[in-house]
């Protein structure tokens, strides 16, 4: 085997070795596990292990390495890291490709990959340490192992996952439930060996609707998309009938947060991207492992969506030839993982240091249209020691009656009323989204609801009855921001309980090639009203009381270019990244009752509705 890169350098001739084992773990159960070696090497060598449920032999689109090129083969990628002098260990999850058990997401990582690595520890071709990574389930399921502290666990590197706590970031947020969970369920179904045994249950699952079973949420046991896959029906209600945080949102598996005092010491790399639903994990793993251990963390953050380093657009945005990964940070992916991990076993050194936080910058482009009808929005990678960078500074904007966004809180008495129907919510247009095709994609795009959606037509999200707009002033100089995104709405409700959803958008004025202007999403965030104080005690409303209720959005970095307005979106729904509130009180998960909220934000010395950003100063 020889393969190329894609930088067009070769990488040395290697005997490599494939040998497929069936590992025992402690419980019984076996998982298929593919060892890559040089074959003319003697001794032992550091070991690179990935887990995956996706089929530890299959092509996988974020393994891309450099754009324009070929994904390459799990036994490619092998090649590249036995040339560099590693043994590389691929394994299939449990009850997932050629493993032995059922599958149950996400909670049978710690343990299994904790078997694992006590396993490879004990083979003559493994040195003693061993380096995990991956992408994505890959990711999560190495915060997973090592909040178990195994022994021999030398490095990790997270690539858009790794959970910090999956009630927050990736399974819910703000209380709600992301439905990318339900679409991801569903898709897997129909790969998983229960399909792949059974033409039946195959058939019948290519014939589900999957946007039609949406129109009917909430689901039940035998009366949901999955009921042909009861294993996979079973975990995901499961997941969405847990509201409220408790013991098992608090598993080590999907709660990192819980369990950073027992993560080896050992240095970690952290990757997300602005349109990943994984910003805030891997940012909070980040600043956790960089604050608790002696090894370094670093950070990087990207302009794509999740996984898709080699471009440079997310949804109908482009960034420019430096949006790319490949070329902008390093020769390959492949390469830097590769230098990186050579860094972590002491065998290379870099000339300079690294920077601890390396991120993209978005904007700064033409705002022209692509040969493709993409907006030029350009960027450019930036450096900072923290985050959010250490020369930003938190900053207040106060929204008002009317739709506008000024330094100062409306002096006045006044408030504006959004009519929330569970019936029609407010829909999904681009933002923090994975595996939710073939009903919502991430990325960025302008804020008009696309075909297809429930609107009939195409219609701007600012013109929708549950929708209110708010707009700074048209900005004379441009406005960098690096941070979190917050807003404090204080809210009083007709119903007992309800959603407030923020979105920050950089709005563009109209021009020749966006006659309409452009409103492109950069971040939004959901807080369901009952858990404001707490995700533990949950707390319904009383009609006619006023409550703060603060709405996070995950960081994001923008310049906003002068002739622009900062413009936030309020609503109280989502959809379908999102489950619906009923606004009943009731559970979503479960309450097929529905009722129309009338939400009304508040604005007054005393209840100073506002948003914060983190700003900049000028360059």
């Amino acid at each position: 085997m020889s393969i190329r890169t894609g930088d067009m350098t070769p990488i040395p001739e290697v005997a490599v070795e494939i040998q497929e084992y069936m590992v025992a773990l402690s419980d019984g159960v076996h998982l298929a596990t593919d060892v890559y070696r040089n074959s003319q090497h003697e001794g032992p060598l550091p070991v690179i292990l990935e887990r995956t449920p996706y089929g530890k032999r299959a092509r996988r689109d974020s393994d891309q390495s450099v754009r324009h090129n070929p994904v390459p083969m799990p036994e490619e990628i092998a090649e590249f890291f036995i040339s560099r002098g590693y043994v590389v260990v691929r394994q299939d999850c449990r009850g997932r490709g050629r493993s032995g058990g059922e599958f149950v997401k996400y909670f049978n990582e710690g343990r299994d990959g904790f078997d694992t690595i006590a396993w490879i520890r004990n083979q003559p071709w493994c040195d003693g340490r061993v380096l995990m990574n991956g992408v994505s389930y890959s990711a999560h399921a190495q915060t997973a192992v090592a909040a178990l502290s195994p022994e021999s666990l030398a490095g990790m590197f997270m690539d858009s996952g790794g959970f910090s706590s999956a009630y927050e970031v990736g399974m819910r947020m703000g209380g709600a439930f992301e439905l990318k969970q339900a679409t991801w369920a569903f898709r897997h179904a129909a790969r998983s060996p229960e399909a792949a045994s059974s033409p039946e249950i195959a058939a019948g699952l290519a014939k589900v609707d999957l946007a039609e079973w949406f129109e009917q949420t909430p689901w039940s046991p035998g009366k949901s998309p999955l009921s042909l896959a009861p294993s996979y029906e079973s975990y995901l209600l499961d997941q969405w009938s847990r509201e409220s945080f408790g013991e098992y949102w608090s598993h080590p598996a999907i709660y990192a947060r819980g369990y950073y005092d027992r993560f080896p010491d050992v240095p970690s790399f952290h990757i997300s991207s602005w349109y990943d639903p994984y910003i805030s994990s891997a940012i909070e793993n980040f600043q956790q492992l960089s604050s608790l251990k002696s090894s370094p963390a670093y950070l990087l953050l990207g302009p794509w969506t999740h996984g898709k380093r080699c471009q440079n657009y997310a949804g109908d945005v482009d960034f420019g030839t430096g949006g790319y990964f490949d070329g902008n940070l390093a020769p390959s992916y492949l390469h830097f993982r590769a230098d990186w991990m050579d860094e972590v076993l002491g065998r290379a050194r870099n000339a300079t240091p690294r920077h601890k936080v390396t991120y993209f910058m978005m904007g700064g482009g033409p705002g022209t249209a692509t040969d493709e009808g993409h907006l030029l929005h350009g960027g450019q990678w930036k450096h900072a020691a923290t985050w959010p960078p250490e020369t930003s500074a938190r900053t207040t904007m106060y929204l008002h009656p009317g739709g506008d966004m000024r330094a100062d809180p409306f002096s006045g008495q006044a408030h504006s009323t959004l009519i929330f129907d569970p019936r029609d919510p407010a829909p999904t247009v681009g933002g923090q989204v994975t595996s939710g095709e073939p009903l919502m994609r991430g990325g960025a795009y302008d804020q008009v609801a696309p075909a297809g959606a429930r609107d009939s037509v195409r219609v701007s999200l600012a013109d929708r009855a549950d929708v209110l707009v708010f707009r700074s002033a048209v900005l004379d100089t441009a406005v960098s921001i690096a941070g979190a995104v917050t807003a404090e709405i204080y809210l009083s409700s007709s119903a007992p309980d309800t959603d407030l959803t923020i979105k920050l958008i950089d709005e563009y004025p109209p021009s020749a090639d966006f006659p309409n202007g452009f409103a492109m999403n950069l971040t939004e965030g959901i807080m369901r009203v009952r858990y404001r104080d707490s995700y533990k005690d949950p707390e319904l409303m009383q009609q006619g009381q006023v409550y703060r209720v603060t709405v996070a959005a995950p960081s994001t970095a923008n310049l906003f270019a002068a002739g622009h307005r900062i413009r936030l979106d309020v609503s109280s729904s989502n959809f379908p990244r999102f489950d619906i509130n009923p606004n009943t009180g009731g559970s979503a998960a479960r309450d097929n009752q529905k009722l129309i909220a009338e939400n009304t934000v508040h604005f007054s010395t005393e209840h100073p509705t506002s948003l914060s950003l983190h700003i900049l100063p000028n360059a």
